[in-house]
Parts: structure tokens; C-alpha cells; sequence
């Protein structure tokens, strides 16, 4: 799409689909006046053609419109919104056609009532700037979507490891060493690979790797350990591998510049966390620790320990299996950050898979409630003083009834000072989870009731409360004034 030429065409056509109706005419109408085809004109609206000087200035004459005004690309007020959308190249940005939607089916709905989408863009672009929505955020959003339409499962990406293994005769049941990973770089896609001590540049603190793709130099921290060394390792491969070149060349990402970006570090993420993580070893090790009636959480622990990479890859792998190859579709994936001293939490990455399931981010200040086993375990940790705390609780949200089982592991954050952070994946608890989870009915396992934020929890007496629930509150007052206001109705009616 050539969003330039484009553009212009989907101007001229808002122009004149708004001047043919601000005339009360029809398209039939128009065409009888002009002699010119409906069906040429409603390509016109359409933003499909552009009309020749000629026919410009015959629609301009009949309209009562200057020429000017019609090959002008400044939009009248109501439809200004629209203009900005179209002109800053999201469309193109966005694979729309990842959800099933081609461009054109957007330009005709744009086309076919402007100031109702006008009206709705409007809306959105008011909350966004309400919550501060950054353009990234938008994009980890519509990743987000992709990622639950598909159960954050792909096939194509989980065959394409499997290929590669054969490709390099690589056994990927067995650990692959970090030798073998920076071989296949060097040798195979002529990588020079330095580590460096990036914490001297105060810049840099926050970051684990820089790729240099002129000289394909890869860059790496010498504060990593040897999980996240192999997950950068991996993740290169992927971007050689998968012939991806519109990439990120830092990680941490500190800006995308189009949705490709987003999706490609996705995919390259994807791939490093199925090689590192083979999917039947996954399988076969989570059905043995399934079956045990009384795990304790070292025996969890050692699990991931079974493979070499950090918790949150382990947990953000657990997000494609257990929906694919354990049924367990309903449930969710969060990281939570907390820097010592703070009285807040904040969700830094979440996924939800087949529903919005509890909990979610709250971009409104308020308080997560501290009674999830993901404040829990931060504050086991910091209490405790453990590179790694593991905890899990029967999670039941007091708003919904709906019932988690909730795994989390807490970890200090190796890049930011002070600061730890608590990956955590939960499981909707139903029928044919519980067959699958021998341990949930122990009279061991914690349970606990919670809310999403403490400003909208009904929890009655909660002991770690961080806020009065102001939200709920204001919610009730509005509900009883709603009451009586009705009583008023139907007394003076």
C-alpha cells in the first residue's frame, strides 16, 4: 500500500462523499448531474480513484465547492482526526492482515460513514492521551491479541526448531551448550562476539546486549548469567535462522520504530525459547511433576532447573504448552516489578489466554492487591534474602468467584538496582484441570481470596490492604443515588 498515494485519493473521496451529502444528494443523484458513472464515483468516495483536473472541476462546479477546497489534503474539523490516522502510517505499520483484515476493508468503512469512525477515533485517541498510551504500548497490544487469537501457540515457529536441529545435528533433549551456540554464530553466520562491561556507561545499565550489523558484532553484557547469555544466543540464531532482517538490535528493546519490529522480536523470542525448552522434554517432565500428590516448591524449582534459562522463559514457555498439549486454555502470564522500599507493584508484561482473565494491568494508579502470591513472593524473597523464591496459591477473585491456581517465582532484577520482579503463571481452575493436577485438592496447597486493586476490592478486613476501596465505594454511592432516584420517578410520576 502506498500510503502517500493512497492518502490523497482517501482525502478527495472523504471530500466529496461529505460535500455530495452536505448537498442532500445521492450517488445516483450526483451521477445524473455530472453524467459521470455511480460507479466511478463510488470508487472516487471509496479512495480507490482519483478523478482527472477535468472531473474535478465538473464535481466542484456541481457541488458549489471551490477546486481548491477539493485537492486541498486539509481536512473540515469533524473530520480532522481521521486525517491524522490516516496520514501517519499506522495502517501500514500494523500487519492488519495477521487478524483477518485487508486495508481496503478499513477505507470503506472510513468511507462509508466518516464521522461515526470519526466520532469513534476521536474516543480513542482521547483515552489513550487520558491513560498515556505510548504508540509501543499500542503495539505490545495488538501482540498481545495476536498472541491470545492463537492460543500463544505456533506450529510453524515450534517445526521450524525442529528443523534447525536436524539442519545442524543438534540433539535438543540435551542441554545445548553455550559453546555450541556461539559456534553456530561464528561459523555459520560469521558473528564476532565481545562481552563488554556496559554497566560503566550509565546509558547502558539496562541493557544485556548491542548487535552491530554492519560488522556483525554482537555485544554482550558481562553482567549476565549464563540462562540469559543462552536465551541472547538463541534469539540470534532465530533473527539468522528465520531470515528475519527488520529486527531489534538491542535487548532489552528501547524503542520499535514500526509493528514489524514487535512482531519479529516476538517470533525471534519464540524460537529461542522452544530450542532452549524442547517441547516433548517440557511435556514429559511437567506430566511427572503432575502426577505427584504433594510436590514441594524446591522440587518446581529444580525443574526449571532442568533446562538452561531464566524463570520468566520458563514460565512464558509453560504459556504455549499447557494450552496446546495440556488443554488448558484459560489462564495468564504476568511480570511484576517491585523496587525495594517502594509501596508499589507494577505489571510490566502480561498475556491472557482465551479470556481477560483476573488479574490485569491497571493504568490508573491504583493498588494490585496484596494478597496475590506475585506481592507474596517479592516479599518472601526480600524477607528471606533468596535468589530464588518460589510460591503457589489457590487464588479465588472475590469479584468473579473465578479460582486460580496461581504459580510464581521472584528473582532480583540483575539490571536495576533495589529492584526484584515475580513472573507468575495462573490456571483456571475447572473439572478437567483438577484431573490433570493431582496436588490441587492437598490440604497443603494455600488458598486465598483476592481482588484485582485494593481501591475496587470488597474484601472485608483485609490486614494488608495499601488503600481504601474508594473505587467500590464510589461505585455503591452512584448505585444508591441511582435507587432512589427511581423511587422519585415513580412516586411523582
Amino acid at each position: 500500500m502506498n500510503i502517500e498515494k493512497d492518502y490523497i485519493k482517501l482525502i478527495f473521496g472523504l471530500k466529496l462523499k461529505q460535500a455530495r451529502t452536505n448537498k442532500n444528494l445521492s450517488l445516483f443523484g450526483l451521477a445524473k448531474i455530472t453524467e459521470l458513472s455511480k460507479s466511478y464515483l463510488n470508487e472516487i468516495e471509496k479512495g480507490k480513484k482519483y478523478p482527472k483536473t477535468d472531473k474535478i472541476i465538473l464535481l466542484a462546479e456541481k457541488l458549489e465547492v471551490s477546486y481548491d477546497h477539493m485537492v486541498s489534503l486539509k481536512l473540515d474539523n469533524n473530520l480532522a482526526p481521521i486525517g491524522e490516522i490516516l496520514k501517519s502510517g499506522i495502517l501500514k505499520e500494523i500487519p492488519l492482515d495477521l487478524f483477518g483484515i485487508q486495508e481496503n476493508d478499513l477505507i470503506d468503512i472510513i468511507a462509508n460513514a466518516p464521522a461515526k469512525v470519526n466520532a469513534f477515533i476521536s474516543t480513542i485517541i482521547e483515552i489513550a492521551q487520558h491513560y498515556n498510551l505510548s504508540r509501543e504500548s499500542f503495539f505490545l497490544a495488538a501482540l498481545r491479541s495476536y498472541q491470545e487469537a492463537h492460543n500463544n501457540y505456533f506450529e510453524d515457529l515450534e517445526q521450524k526448531v525442529l528443523d534447525f536441529s536436524k539442519a545442524f545435528h543438534i540433539n535438543i533433549n540435551n542441554d545445548i551448550s553455550l559453546g555450541e551456540l556461539e559456534a553456530i554464530l561464528k561459523e555459520e553466520y560469521g558473528y564476532t562476539i565481545k562481552e563488554l562491561v556496559f554497566s560503566e556507561q550509565e546509558e547502558l545499565g539496562d541493557l544485556r546486549s548491542i548487535y552491530v550489523p554492519k560488522s556483525k558484532t554482537l555485544l554482550l553484557s558481562l553482567d549476565i548469567d549464563s540462562q540469559q547469555k543462552a536465551f541472547i544466543l538463541a534469539k540470534e540464531i532465530a533473527y539468522n535462522y528465520l531470515e528475519i532482517q527488520d529486527r531489534l538490535y538491542t535487548f532489552s528493546w528501547i524503542k520499535f520504530d514500526n509493528f514489524d519490529q514487535v512482531l519479529n522480536n516476538f517470533y525471534a523470542s519464540y524460537f529461542a525459547g522452544a530450542l532452549l525448552i524442547p517441547r516433548n522434554k517440557l511435556i514429559g517432565e511437567l506430566n511427572m511433576f503432575l502426577s505427584k500428590s504433594d510436590p514441594t516448591p524446591q522440587e518446581m524449582i529444580d525443574l526449571m532447573g532442568r533446562f538452561n534459562v531464566s524463570p520468566e522463559s520458563f514460565y512464558q514457555r509453560l504459556t504455549n504448552i499447557l494450552p496446546k498439549d495440556f488443554q488448558l486454555k484459560n489462564l495468564f502470564f504476568l511480570r511484576l516489578s517491585h523496587k525495594i522500599g517502594a509501596d508499589t507493584y507494577q505489571i510490566k508484561k502480561e498475556l491472557h489466554i482465551t479470556n481477560q482473565q483476573e488479574p490485569h494491568a491497571n493504568e490508573m494508579n491504583e493498588h494490585y492487591c496484596r494478597r496475590w502470591i506475585s506481592v507474596k513472593t517479592i516479599e518472601a524473597a526480600i524477607a528471606e534474602k533468596k535468589d530464588h523464591y518460589f510460591g503457589a496459591q489457590l487464588s479465588r477473585y472475590d469479584n468473579s468467584n473465578n479460582e486460580y491456581l496461581v504459580f510464581s517465582s521472584a528473582t532480583a532484577d540483575p539490571f536495576k538496582k533495589d529492584c526484584l520482579r515475580s513472573i507468575s503463571v495462573g490456571i483456571l481452575i475447572s473439572p478437567a484441570m483438577k484431573k490433570k493436577f493431582k496436588f490441587i485438592d492437598n490440604e497443603n496447597m494455600k488458598r486465598q481470596i483476592v481482588g484485582v486493586t485494593c481501591e475496587t476490592c470488597a474484601v472485608k478486613n483485609c490486614e494488608v490492604r495499601a488503600s481504601p476501596p474508594i473505587q467500590l465505594e464510589q461505585k455503591k454511592r452512584n448505585e444508591n443515588t441511582d435507587l432512589i432516584v427511581q423511587q422519585y420517578m415513580v412516586k411523582f410520576s
